[in-house]
């Protein structure tokens, strides 16, 4: 950083005194007993001071790459000179200095956003590429209008939920559904392409009765192992009656995938999956459209894919517009179906409780309107909770609320 600092030395010296007095503040802060602080109000606000931090970062790191010096330390790129500066992985540094490139080249809404600490650099990181993957047909003007608008939902979404809104980020200047649909599955299938290549599988010895791996597979292919290994690996069906201890969650996975990998059949890998997924298809993409289609575990496919999971006999294709199996038992029956649990999936693919990820597989079916009062096995009366929530439902210590998007909000009665 010394080379950069030297080509405005009293620049540098305010930079670094203003440094030093942010140092000291955080050093009162630190100081200052914890139970003095309102977490609710605090952690927020201390986490958008570390946003804006971040953001005049990465400017310090956008002005040292310009000013070449990581060549003039040795270092023949920038991001090995930020990794071993920072003691980040190489990996790490590269995205940090292709992000600040590019917020120092354009992207005026998502830096300001940044600066404001309104924003994370993950954020900026999402808003950065959508921005890049849009059609060279949109103006810039256009572009604006794009980034604009993923910058406000920046603010209301993570960073995963605004990458899974970012595929259809062009919708906010083209009316034309059938194009925005079209521009979201490519984007897909160049995601699938390059998962495909990306696809790989390494085992070592560790020569004591173990064997270490690695492994690198498509979205689409982790999301069927997800679903197996979280349906084996569930609370209740690897502990044992009123043992309540904490367990080690990658030991219980780590066991489940070796029951897994013994009661694998061989004699048809070829023509089978070995997990049954839901895909939630338009009846019209089976006729050719180009409209992206989703798993019940929220993973994005494109059109060509989710038709060949169609022909797949380990998929269930749950194709809307089109006759279904019938999912409403009115009182004829007390327990939810198995269709009806597949099909309520598809609304919530973890837990119905706010804020909760706990996975579909984990989870079980309650009834809104208790049956012992006269309420339907009908999905409209149906709820999707893990097994901790569904007990939190029948306590009377708890409060849920139902809110408008079909989840459940707990608090605790005071």
């Amino acid at each position: 950083m010394a080379a950069l600092l030297d080509l405005h030395p009293d620049t540098a010296d305010a930079a670094s005194t203003r440094v030093a007095d942010l140092h000291a503040s955080i050093d009162r802060l630190q100081a200052a007993p914890v139970g003095s602080l309102r977490p609710s109000m605090d952690v927020a606000e201390v986490d958008r001071a570390i946003r804006r931090l971040e953001s005049y970062k990465l400017k310090l790191v956008a002005a040292a790459d310009s000013a070449g010096v990581a060549k003039d330390a040795g270092f023949t790129r920038a991001d090995a000179w930020l990794a071993k500066t920072t003691t980040v992985s190489r990996s790490d540094a590269a995205r940090q200095v292709a992000l600040a490139t590019e917020l120092e080249s354009g992207h005026v809404a998502t830096a300001e956003a940044l600066d404001a600490g309104l924003v994370s650099t993950d954020h900026a990181a999402v808003i950065v590429r959508a921005t890049g993957q849009l059609p060279d047909t949109v103006s810039a003007e256009q572009r604006q209008v794009v980034e604009t608008n993923l910058v406000e939902k920046a603010a209301r979404f993570s960073p995963d939920q605004l990458r899974r809104l970012a595929r259809r980020a062009i919708e906010a200047v083209e009316p034309d559904q059938t194009i925005v649909d079209a521009h979201e599955n490519e984007l897909i299938r160049t995601e699938e392409q390059v998962a495909r290549e990306k696809c790989s599988l390494s085992l070592r010895d560790n020569g004591d009765g173990t064997t270490t791996g690695h492994f690198t597979i498509p979205a689409l292919a982790a999301a069927m192992l997800g679903k197996v290994i979280a349906a084996m690996s569930a609370p209740r069906r690897m502990s044992e009656p009123g043992d309540d201890r904490s367990f080690d969650w990658r030991h219980r996975r780590g066991i489940a995938f070796a029951e897994l990998l013994e009661h694998l059949p061989t004699d048809h890998l070829h023509n089978k999956t070995a997990a049954t997924v839901v895909v939630t298809i338009d009846h019209t993409v089976l006729s050719g459209a180009m409209k992206a289609a989703h798993l019940d575990t929220d993973q994005a496919l494109s059109a060509g894919e989710a038709r060949r999971l169609a022909c797949t006999a380990g998929t269930l294709p749950a194709v809307l517009g089109t006759k279904s199996v019938a999912l409403d038992l009115g009182r004829g029956s007390r327990l939810f179906s198995d269709s009806q649990r597949v099909a309520k999936g598809l609304e919530h693919p973890t837990c119905a409780a706010t804020g909760c990820e706990r996975p579909y597989a984990w989870c079980e079916l309650h009834h809104r309107r208790p049956w012992a009062q006269g309420g339907k096995t009908d999905l409209q009366n149906a709820i999707l909770l893990c097994h901790q929530h569904h007990q939190w439902i029948h306590d009377t210590g708890f409060n849920h609320q139902s809110m408008p998007d079909g989840s459940v909000r707990f608090s605790r009665r005071t």
